[in-house]
C-alpha cells in the first residue's frame, strides 16, 4: 500500500485538516478507500450527491487533530438540497435549522439560558475544537443512508480511534444508539463520555432535552484548565 501512486492521494490531501493526514494516510491508501472513491465517482456521474466535494472533509479541516476538545458524532449528512456542508447537524447560513438541530438549540436554551439562534451554521463550534463528525461523509440526494456500508464508516472509525489513542481529556457526546455503538473505541479512563438519546423529534423528549451535555462538557473542559466552548451560534 505504501507504493500507491501519488496521483491517488494528491486530490485528497489538501482537503484534510492539519494533523489528520498523518494519522489517516494509510486509510487513504487502503483498497477499501480506493473502492470508495470509485463508487463516489460513479455516484456523482449518475446522481446528485451531498455535500459538495470540497466540503466532504470540512469537519477535519475546521478542527485540526491537536485542537479537538469535544466530539459530536452524527450518522449521515443531510440529504436535502443545500443542507449538508460537511459538519454533522449543521446547515449553511440561510438554511432553516432541521428538526434535530432545533432540538439541540432547545436544549442549549434550557441548559445554558442562551437564546435560540436563527442560523444553523455550527462552524463556530468547529473552530473552537468541537469535531462535528458524521460516520458517513456523503449521501445521495433524498436517500438517507444511501452511502452507508461503502467504506466511510471504516475511515471515520479510524479517525475516532486515533483521537482516543493519542489524545487525552476529550469530551465525547454520544447521542443515540448509533453514536453510542462507538463507545467501545474510547478509553473512558483517558476521556469523558456523555450519553443521551438522539435529538431527533422521535427521541429528543425521551432524555435528550434535559441531558445538560453542553454545561457538563464545559465543566469538564474547565476542570482541565481549558476554556469553555461558547455554544452561541
Amino acid at each position: 500500500m505504501s507504493d500507491a501512486p501519488t496521483s491517488t492521494n494528491a486530490p485528497v490531501r489538501p482537503d484534510i485538516g492539519e494533523g489528520w493526514h498523518e494519522r489517516l494516510r494509510t486509510e487513504f491508501e487502503a483498497p477499501y478507500f480506493l473502492a470508495l472513491k470509485e463508487f463516489l465517482v460513479h455516484e456523482r456521474a449518475t446522481h446528485t450527491v451531498y455535500p459538495r466535494g470540497r466540503d466532504i472533509f470540512r469537519a477535519f479541516q475546521l478542527t485540526p487533530f491537536d485542537a479537538v476538545r469535544v466530539v459530536i458524532l452524527g450518522q449521515d449528512p443531510y440529504h436535502g438540497p443545500g443542507q449538508a456542508h460537511g459538519l454533522c447537524f449543521s446547515v449553511p447560513e440561510g438554511v432553516p435549522p432541521p428538526p434535530s438541530l432545533q432540538n439541540i438549540f432547545t436544549e442549549i436554551e434550557r441548559d445554558l439560558g442562551l437564546p435560540k439562534p436563527t442560523s444553523g451554521d455550527l462552524s463556530g463550534w468547529a473552530r473552537q475544537g468541537v469535531l462535528l463528525l458524521n460516520a458517513t461523509l456523503t449521501v445521495r440526494a433524498n436517500e438517507a443512508g444511501s452511502h452507508q456500508g461503502k467504506g466511510w464508516e471504516r475511515f471515520t472509525d479510524a479517525a475516532i480511534a486515533a483521537l482516543a489513542r493519542e489524545r487525552e481529556g476529550i469530551v465525547f457526546l454520544l447521542w443515540g444508539r448509533f453514536a453510542q455503538n462507538k463507545e467501545s473505541m474510547i478509553d473512558a479512563d483517558r476521556h469523558y463520555i456523555l450519553k443521551a438519546p438522539h435529538p431527533s423529534p422521535l427521541s429528543a423528549h425521551r432524555g435528550f432535552i434535559g441531558c445538560g451535555h453542553f454545561s457538563a462538557a464545559n465543566e469538564l473542559l474547565v476542570a482541565q484548565g481549558q476554556a469553555p466552548i461558547d455554544w452561541r451560534v
